[in-house]
């Protein structure tokens, strides 16, 4: 059984937090930030421990955050718990992290051939990429979802024995310990500060008065990016007819996954009706729509979402509209909620789920961005690229095409943004010919995107 380090008895949403020792302790230092929360802590020494120690705070625990996808798995296998379950994503960030620390331990100019367990291929791939990081090769499991840890040890061991690879990137700490003891160079991949933030904003944003709102009529409006264009490429009218027949049956089975109701509006629009628990439940605690994976991947569309929750239908379709139109803002493929209070959460993902996703949920800190020039437009187009991208520093003609709008109109605004403190100069490009170039910081979104 783990050992119990509840904190924390005043009255609050209790949230069970599952793991090891170390990353228990991590997540108990960053709830200090979230004071409607009240932590019930279990530790355990093996990952088998975790269904148990879910089942035991199942009763008092409004959410459960699990600190990694496997012990998450297990539970969600092994237990059949009527409550929300979260666990703490691992980012480009964790990755960055631990390949750093890896590096620093055998030679920062040595060529490293790495093996890797849990991270996704495309994910390294463009991190990689992104610090222009051409020396280290990669060798990703590809086995089992969910494997043993013996299987990923003898993974990363086989690797290594073989002189196919020279260290391990693992995201299991039992299988770091494993590897240590065999005497093979590895990296346990934590989750950052910020990974485990978003991970409890999540949790938060499922629980939040979760009684009252678990039956709350949510509105969506879905429109689909550049329809007409798609339309034209069809030969006749008969085509045409089934492509919109098409689209509207993966509609209807992507609504019907969310209990909920479809009505085509004409055109490129529908809306639909769901309830907010399920809604909850199906974007991962408003993470991720993954109808727009399968809209990109059958049909090559992109999509536009609007959500609007509210205390009245009425209510939730008028905040629906605003969030579609900050989704068209934003320059389509992508989705917004607006909630009761008028604040939005997003962009969500809508393809790749390892991207970022943006919670920008500060009041004050939009009325600042627009207070200094930064028009809603503006704000929902740069929040969408840092949530697809992972970035925060950009050149002035890469804002100025985010943002569709000239150069010289991007280097007044910007000045005017240094001016109010929301970005600021992170260094210079060199280039062969020519002034260097000025890199500017999104300074008021670095702390959303990572450590």
């Amino acid at each position: 059984m783990g050992n119990e380090t509840d904190i924390n008895t005043e009255k609050g949403i209790a949230i069970g937090v599952i793991g090891p020792e170390i990353l228990v302790k991590r997540i108990l230092r960053v709830l200090n930030a979230f004071p409607s929360f009240r932590p019930l802590a279990r530790i355990y020494r093996k990952e088998e421990e975790a269904p148990a120690l879910a089942e035991e705070i199942a009763g008092e625990a409004e959410v459960i955050l699990v600190t990694g996808p496997m012990p998450y798995h297990r539970i969600r296998e092994e237990t059949s718990l009527n409550i929300a379950l979260h666990h703490v994503p691992l980012t480009d960030t964790s990755f960055y992290r631990s390949l750093s620390r890896l590096k620093n331990a055998l030679g920062p100019e040595k060529e490293l051939r790495v093996s890797i367990d849990t991270l996704e291929g495309p994910m390294i791939a463009k991190s990689l990429k992104e610090i222009n990081e051409f020396r280290v090769q990669t060798t990703i499991f590809n086995g089992a979802s969910y494997p043993t840890q013996e299987a990923l040890t003898a993974f990363h061991a086989q690797l290594y024995e073989t002189g196919a690879c020279d260290a391990a990137l693992t995201a299991e700490g039992a299988v770091s310990d494993a590897l240590t003891k065999l005497g093979i160079p590895n990296e346990w991949i934590i989750p950052t500060d910020q990974n485990i933030t978003v991970a409890l904003e999540r949790a938060l944003l499922s629980t939040e008065t979760r009684q009252s709102k678990e039956a709350q009529i949510v509105v969506g409006l879905l429109n689909i990016d550049h329809f007409e264009k798609r339309i034209h490429t069809h030969t006749s009218e008969h085509e045409v007819q089934k492509f919109k027949l098409e689209i509207h049956r993966m509609l209807l089975d992507y609504v019907e996954s969310l209990d909920g109701y479809l009505t085509h509006l004409g055109g490129d629009e529908y809306l639909f009706f769901t309830t907010r628990g399920i809604f909850e439940r199906e974007t991962g605690g408003y993470k991720t729509i993954p109808l727009g994976r399968h809209a990109n991947q059958k049909f090559g569309l992109s999509l536009s979402i609007g959500i609007g929750f509210g205390r009245s239908a009425n209510e939730a379709g008028t905040h629906a509209r605003s969030a579609l139109r900050k989704s068209k803002d934003a320059g389509g493929d992508t989705c917004f909620i607006v909630r009761e209070d008028k604040t939005f959460i997003g962009p969500l993902a809508m393809a790749d789920p390892l991207e970022i996703a943006l919670s920008m949920t500060d009041a004050g800190l939009i009325k600042k961005a627009e207070d200094a020039g930064m028009t809603s437009v503006y704000l929902s187009r740069l929040m969408a690229h840092v949530a697809r991208s992972g970035r925060v520093d950009y050149m002035v003609h890469e804002l100025a095409a985010i943002l569709d709008i000239t150069v010289r109109s991007t280097h007044r605004l910007v000045l005017q943004w240094i001016d109010q403190g929301l970005l600021r100069i992170a260094g210079v490009e060199k280039v062969p010919k020519g002034r260097p170039r000025q890199i500017f910081r999104l300074a008021f979104l670095e702390d959303k995107v990572g450590n």
